[in-house]
């Protein structure tokens, strides 16, 4: 990442902490090619592996609830530009307007039936594959947010931005229970913004700073942790 790349990103991204985050990353060029190659080739395989069960999954959802197989929302992805991220639909159709952006627990009265077992085991987070195949995630890096949130990121927090966001992060993992500190709130918009938001970058610009496929092994052997 150069001087020209730097100068190409959005003017909400151009500041001084970026920058200097710019430079780091221009030093692991050799790195995030690995890392590409090794998000193409993991993805692929995925998807090809798991056809069929995503089959059955989706019979599932489509017969446990009306409404469609995928929920695709905008996130703020590399560079602050949005893309649909793709998730199993765990939640009943009309969930927006029922609640808010973000789910207070397993006993959000919006989530299905077959959504409980899919959130338990992270499940539902499987089709981002095809978002990583196409190039808009990565494996593993800064879980994407939706727009409201990063738009009260700090300058440094701007940063996370720089590279693919991920399926699963180190942050990720440390707030697997963030759905019942949510639950607790009675503004879980605004609990998140004040008591995670601001842990959850401090992870994430870390990770960017230790860049490493190491790291990346050692978040997926974490996340599969977690999950199991």
């Amino acid at each position: 990442m150069s001087q020209k790349y730097y100068e190409k990103l959005p003017k909400s991204m151009q500041n001084k902490a970026v920058y200097e985050y710019c430079e780091l990353l221009s030093k692991k060029n050799f790195t995030l090619f690995l890392k590409r190659f090794f998000d193409i080739t993991v993805s692929f395989l995925a998807i090809f592996v798991l056809i069929i069960p995503f089959a059955f999954i989706s019979f599932w959802i489509v017969f446990d609830s009306k409404g469609p197989v995928f929920f695709i929302q905008k996130r703020a992805g590399k560079n602050n530009k949005e893309f649909g991220i793709i998730k199993f639909r765990t939640m009943v159709s009309n969930a927006s307007e029922i609640g808010g952006t973000l789910t207070s627990g397993d006993n959000d009265i919006r989530i299905t039936k077959a959504g409980k077992f899919l959130r338990k085991f992270r499940i539902d987070e499987l089709p981002q594959l095809i978002n990583v195949l196409v190039g808009q995630m990565s494996i593993i890096g800064p879980r994407p947010e939706v727009k409201k949130f990063v738009d009260v990121y700090t300058d440094e927090q701007m940063a996370t931005l720089l590279v693919r966001p991920g399926i699963s992060c180190s942050s990720s993992v440390a707030f697997a229970n963030e759905g019942e500190i949510l639950e607790k709130s009675s503004s879980p918009d605004d609990t998140y913004i004040a008591e995670i938001l601001p842990d959850k970058a401090k992870m994430n610009l870390e990770y960017i700073r230790d860049l490493s496929l190491k790291n990346d092994i050692k978040i997926i052997l974490s996340t599969i942790r977690e999950v199991v």
